[in-house]
């Protein structure tokens, strides 16, 4: 008995132990197991989190241009189905089952025009039918799949150098002579309306769509000194057709012999009866008739709208989501040179009536709200 007792006891001893061992080892396994399922519930809740957040574009400040998104609201669709305007979808330059993505700023953009475009009380300012003369604003690169709508006076000439090199007229843009550059017969830049129906239905459908703006106003302004004071390209016909039309319908002081002043300019512009005289000066009111009347934003459906007063960030995105930044780069910007700038427009439209002002904004509202820039009320009021 003395014998078997102590041996009992080890074995009672050392099935303790192996108890213990094996219920530390489940211990430890369920405290492994369990932190595993925290860590998965709490990377669920910061991923819906995330979610949330990207889905609510109104929590974010509109200066946060690098936020992504990947789906864009159409008009005809209801705000919780997700699609891609034609515009947007996959043309061959990306792999069918790519989404692409668009920094706010440009989508914000793009929803804007198709509020405005919705809008009844603005169809009259926002609304215009594509016709030859919208056809013949917009050039094509057919081997890169770009429409380009031409906006005279925000920075159009430096577009049509990237499109002259994109379509092979030229190596660089450097080597491009300005004289070439507006010459079609020589620029090799096609434009939309020398094809067919068929083939325009087909470009408009597929291409990649662009163009730029800037304040109306602004734009005017440009417009006025380009054509009428400095004429750097020797153009004589505005200084001795045009405007010597605008003088004798316009002019308040008939004994005035100036040449064309900003003041006879905006009394043309802001004339509901401007047609007849636009009719007379024929494709030269390019310059400064309505993004509306040139490009009909309303019913086409453009890729990408730039904006000049952005176009240091602007002009590298359009090249990227083209798919030619690779190829060919935007022309280098002066400091400053595309800054909206206040005090110029108050000096020119200085001593000009507001009713005049008022009428001039009113042929223009369409391109204000369209494109989001603010009423000048500085000059209304």
């Amino acid at each position: 008995m003395k014998n078997t007792h102590p041996q009992g006891s080890a074995q009672t001893f050392a099935g303790r132990i192996t108890e213990w061992l094996t219920f530390d080892n489940m211990h430890h396994q369920w405290l492994l197991l369990a932190a595993c399922f925290w860590v998965i519930f709490m990377f669920m809740v910061a991923s819906k989190f995330i979610t949330l957040t990207f889905k609510d574009p109104d929590a974010y400040s509109a200066k946060q241009e690098f936020l992504f998104l990947t789906a864009v609201p159409d008009a005809g669709k209801l705000p919780g189905e997700k699609h891609f305007p034609e515009e947007l979808k996959p043309t061959g330059k990306v792999p069918s089952d790519s989404r692409l993505v668009q920094p706010l700023v440009y989508v914000e953009r793009l929803e804007l025009i198709r509020n405005v475009c919705r809008d009844e009380a603005l169809k009259n300012l926002s609304h215009t039918a594509v016709s030859k003369f919208v056809l013949d604003r917009i050039f094509v690169c057919d081997k890169h799949k770009i429409l380009f709508c031409q906006t005279p006076k925000v920075g159009n000439t430096q577009w049509k150098k990237v499109l002259i090199v994109l379509n092979g007229a030229f190596p660089s843009i450097e080597e491009i002579p300005e004289n070439v550059v507006h010459d079609h017969e020589k620029n090799g830049l096609p434009r939309l309306s020398s094809f067919s129906d068929a083939e325009i239905q087909k470009r408009l459908k597929t291409y990649f769509k662009f163009f730029i703006v800037r304040d109306p106003f602004e734009r005017l302004i440009s417009a006025f000194k380009d054509k009428f004071v400095h004429n750097p390209r020797f153009e004589p016909w505005y200084r001795h057709e045009i405007a010597p039309g605008i003088i004798r319908k316009y002019r308040k002081n008939r004994t005035e012999t100036r040449g064309i002043q900003f003041e006879d300019f905006v009394r043309y512009l802001g004339d509901p009866n401007h047609r007849w005289l636009d009719l007379q000066f024929g494709d030269h009111i390019i310059h400064w008739v309505t993004y509306v009347e040139l490009c009909a934003p309303c019913e086409i459906k453009y890729s990408v709208i730039g904006h000049h007063e952005t176009l240091e960030d602007d002009a590298p995105y359009i090249l990227k989501e083209a798919g030619i930044d690779h190829l060919v780069s935007y022309p280098t910007i002066p400091p400053g040179i595309t800054v909206y700038n206040k005090t110029k427009v108050e000096r020119y439209f200085l001593g000009i009536s507001k009713r005049d002002i008022r009428r001039l904004y009113a042929r223009f509202e369409g391109d204000f709200k369209l494109f989001g820039y603010q009423k000048p009320d500085f000059l209304l009021n």
